[in-house]
């Protein structure tokens, strides 16, 4: 018997809040360890109230693995969580609030352009861009602010790698639009009246100014390319010319301007996650600077297959990913009643899936609050177990670009720690994080710059 089949057991439990704000308050502070501690008193399957607004979550490995099945897929969907977006650009769809068979639609047209293949045979471009920007932001003597250091970095690489333009000007605009579109259209974590700000409205401006001048500078040279030879957005304005609605005119800001938007959020928070647990850990460290140094030392070619000789970096992001995930769970709404561990979601309700509980849990990961990087080494392969480990997310929905982000980041983050010498501002220094608009490290996350080494 699946926990989907279980004996009806009636309404699932509310978890305690406090008045008005109900769990909001510690679902801000800590979303992950909020789940983990609801799941463990309520089970699979209990409520809870935001802001006054209740909601149903479903946690836990079953939940993970429900989210791949053909009745999770058919039970919920992600329109509503992603609509104030789509209208705040003046847009008609996004992929990520699409369903269905539009989703599979757009899904396909982006698929080339966010896979590893967007990356085969430019690794000297992105490494050559890492060297430029870590050059021109990370200077020996230094401090630098993490986050704000990735998000250009990941922009400039995004940029020219995706999109063919590296718009280092915009990024605090695109930062700001991004930050506030998701607090307040998405996550509903901050009122509507910040729309009005004047910075608000002159980030937007400048958002749509980049979008339009992409979308003019790619008309003017479409057709140059060969179809193998195109780039994600190249992709998508042939789409916006040849195929008509998929596509629409008041579509291509939101669309061009996406890369960009997914990349400053969740490849910046990861990777400055990524920096802090490796020098927390020497011995990580020692092995990460070991085969940086072997890959690039010897001045030769390096390819996106070379990715393979970076085991101790994928498992640090892998285990980076385990313990700071960017998305502890996933917003959607139910599509129909059905019912999950015995209790029925009722059509039309937001549903929260808790897909990262089990990262946390020792049922899955020994020791799961231990930095390990080699608990994703065979035999343990810990993060296969079903439903264990879902860091790009679950579904229909699961991220199209991680393949390409695995060898960014990897490639990224072994050539930072072979160029550059770095230490926390204090040995005993503990990460500080934030949660709006996703978790990821405070933007106060400072590292020296103790010198370069190559």
């Amino acid at each position: 018997m699946t926990i989907t089949d279980a004996t009806p057991a009636g309404p699932a439990p509310m978890v305690k809040g406090v008045p008005i704000l109900g769990s909001a308050l510690d679902m801000g502070k800590d979303p992950a360890a909020f789940l983990v501690k609801a799941y463990r008193e309520h089970g699979p399957v209990f409520r809870m109230k935001l802001l006054g607004r209740s909601c149903t979550v479903l946690a836990g490995a079953d939940a993970a693995e429900f989210m791949n099945s053909r009745e999770g897929r058919a039970s919920l969907r992600s329109r509503e969580f992603w609509q104030g977006m789509v209208d705040e650009y003046g847009a008609t769809r996004t992929i990520t609030g699409e369903d269905g068979e539009s989703h599979k639609e757009l899904r396909e047209l982006m698929r080339r352009g966010y896979s590893r293949d967007a990356i085969k045979g430019r690794v000297p471009e992105l490494l050559e861009i890492t060297d430029r920007v870590l050059a021109r932001d990370w200077a020996a003597g230094t401090t630098v602010p993490v986050v704000r250091g990735m998000q250009y970095l990941v922009t400039e690489q995004l940029g020219e790698l995706l999109t063919g333009n590296a718009p280092r000007e915009y990024v605090p605009d695109i930062r700001l639009l991004t930050l506030y579109v998701l607090n307040v259209l998405v996550t509903k974590q901050r009122p509507r009246i910040l729309l009005k700000h004047p910075k608000y409205k002159r980030a937007k401006a400048r958002v749509f100014e980049l979008g339009d001048r992409m979308a003019a500078d790619l008309k003017a040279r479409h057709g140059e390319k060969p179809e193998a030879e195109r780039i994600l957005v190249e992709d998508l304005i042939d789409a916006h010319l040849n195929r008509p609605g998929l596509v629409p005119d008041e579509d291509l800001v939101m669309t061009l301007t996406g890369p960009y938007v997914a990349g400053l959020d969740t490849v910046a928070n990861t990777t400055a996650a990524f920096v802090y647990a490796v020098l927390k850990h020497p011995e990580v460290l020692a092995q990460v600077r070991a085969e940086a140094d072997a890959l690039f030392g010897g001045g030769g070619p390096v390819s996106e297959d070379d990715v393979r000789k970076l085991p101790a970096t994928r498992y640090a992001l892998m285990e980076t990913m385990r313990l700071y995930p960017v998305a502890p769970m996933l917003v959607r709404n139910a599509a129909k009643d059905f019912e999950f561990a015995g209790h029925t979601i009722r059509e039309g309700e937001t549903v929260y899936i808790g897909t990262a509980v089990p990262h946390f849990m020792e049922e899955y990961f020994a020791e799961p609050a231990k930095f390990d990087i080699t608990r994703y080494e065979k035999p343990r392969a810990e993060h296969l177990r079903p439903g264990a480990y879902s860091p790009y997310g679950r579904g229909p929905h699961t991220c199209l670009g991680k393949s390409f982000a695995d060898a960014q980041m990897a490639l990224s983050m072994a050539r930072l720690f072979h160029r550059l010498d770095l230490e926390l501002e204090s040995p005993g220094y503990e990460l500080v994080t934030k949660t709006a608009p996703s978790p990821g490290p405070a933007m106060s996350f400072k590292v020296r710059v103790k010198g370069f080494r190559n």
